[in-house]
């Protein structure tokens, strides 16, 4: 509203400061200079007719583009909706996306359905008009199957790539395979280049060239392309849903790929043998690149689980002391709620942890801090447990008033257990600290 307002209070000083001929004059030059717009468009559409006919003669629908476009837009109006913020890890984990812990045990179909996921309403748009550009023109040059299957390939190793550079990491998104479609419309052009014939000279010719049996995309078309490639390749460059790796690996399985369904595209679609021998070869490369992926550890339930424990036992051993401070159990019985409760669940704990194979060097160090938690906690119990034993052997020996007088080397004694026990449990209390410093580095635990 401000704006419209500023640009009718610039138009009325505008009317008011011109004489009635300057006005004359100014619309006869914006009239001139529309009709020049007009005429310059009119051409261009007159100029991309023919190409435009050829690929309808080729297929009258596309299918593919259309269906990928629907289903990007379906699942983000679903996340919108859903719970979660759109932009939070765990929203895109459980809605498919691809995290390393998740899809390299038994959840391989996230390297497929990630491709699907958009995390923001400009990258949707970014991908889906970049999408539907090239789309409807590769879509009819090489075929609905070659098409979709470059779309997926380069899709699929996109997603691998990421698992195997960012396993800890949460990556979702169509950029690798639209990438991918980019590789293909170069390997297509390169084979149009390859095949090219000598430059028409008359508008007949040209005519013939486009409309004729050899189907090249015209320079004029793969200029339309380039500002929106270039919009979608800078603004992948600042965003990392995916990565730039696994991008050009989109891209490059797309190059490679193409150079093989692109050729004769010129003269008819890749035919399906083709295509099905050179994704039976990228089905392969992927498995063999899947393989040693398999089983990244998720650390997360274990660390979840050591706070779980921590408190667990730290509430139970709480209930023992609130028994012993009423006089209804003894020191030895506290002892004894440390020997038989809490350090078995250490112990249980400590071999949960020493069992986890195949784990993120991200997460390498949160393997470390929990190991030096339950060592140094494990420690703290026995050591207290200990001074607990002390004090009882201790107050069981205060047998009289008259013995205790009496004894003169008993009482030497007893202050030097006495002594003994403040430094052991001082050293529990120490080594409590630190095990809890380390457990609250293992909090920090998150997916990115």
């Amino acid at each position: 509203m401000t704006m419209l307002i500023l640009l009718l209070v610039v138009v009325g000083l505008g009317y008011r400061c011109t004489t009635p001929e300057d006005r004359a004059r100014f619309l006869e030059t914006a009239a001139v200079t529309l009709k020049d717009v007009r005429r310059i468009a009119s051409k261009k559409h007159l100029e991309s007719q023919p190409f435009r006919d050829a690929l309808k003669s080729r297929s009258a629908w596309v299918f593919v583009t259309p269906a990928l476009i629907a289903l990007n837009v379906f699942l983000y109006v679903s996340m919108l909706r859903g719970q979660g913020a759109l932009g939070d890890p765990e929203t895109i984990v459980s809605w498919g996306g691809n995290f390393g812990p998740r899809t390299t045990n038994g959840e391989w179909w996230r390297l497929v359905f990630s491709m699907f996921l958009n995390t923001g309403f400009f990258q949707l748009m970014i991908n889906m008009a970049s999408l539907a550009q090239i789309g409807m023109i590769l879509e009819r040059v090489v075929g609905r199957a070659a098409f979709a299957s470059v779309y997926f390939a380069a899709g699929i190793f996109g997603s691998l790539l990421s698992l195997s550079s960012y396993p800890v990491n949460v990556s979702a998104g169509p950029s690798a395979a639209i990438f991918g479609l980019y590789g293909l419309l170069a390997a297509v052009l390169l084979w149009g280049f390859i095949n090219r014939r000598p430059a028409p000279d008359t508008d007949a010719e040209i005519v013939d060239e486009i409309c004729g049996p050899l189907l090249t995309i015209p320079m004029m078309v793969v200029k339309r392309l380039a500002p929106a490639a270039f919009l979608f390749l800078l603004y992948n460059l600042f965003n990392e849903s995916i990565g730039a790796g696994a991008e050009l690996a989109g891209m490059l399985v797309g190059g490679v790929a193409g150079s093989v369904l692109a050729k004769g595209t010129s003269e008819a679609e890749s035919p399906a043998p083709r295509v099905a021998a050179t994704m039976a070869v990228v089905a392969v490369i992927a498995l063999a690149t899947a393989v040693p992926l398999r089983g990244i550890a998720d650390i997360r339930p274990e660390m979840a689980n050591i706070v779980d424990v921590e408190t667990r036992t730290a509430k139970n051993y709480q209930t023992a002391v609130e028994q012993f401070q009423k006089g209804r159990l003894t020191a030895e019985g506290l002892a004894q709620t440390i020997d038989r409760n809490i350090l078995p669940e250490l112990a249980k704990t400590d071999a949960r942890i020493k069992s986890l194979s195949h784990v993120p060097t991200e997460h390498q160090q949160f393997v470390t801090d929990a190991e030096e938690y339950l060592r140094l906690r494990t420690q703290s119990w026995l050591l207290r447990a200990e001074g607990l034993r002390r004090t009882n052997t201790v107050t069981l020996r205060k047998v009289t008033k008259t013995e205790r007088e009496s004894d003169e080397s008993w009482r030497i004694r007893a202050e030097s257990q006495y002594r003994g026990n403040m430094v052991t449990l001082g050293k529990a209390e120490s080594a409590e600290r630190a095990s809890l410093s380390a457990l609250e580095r293992i909090k920090t635990v998150d997916v990115k």
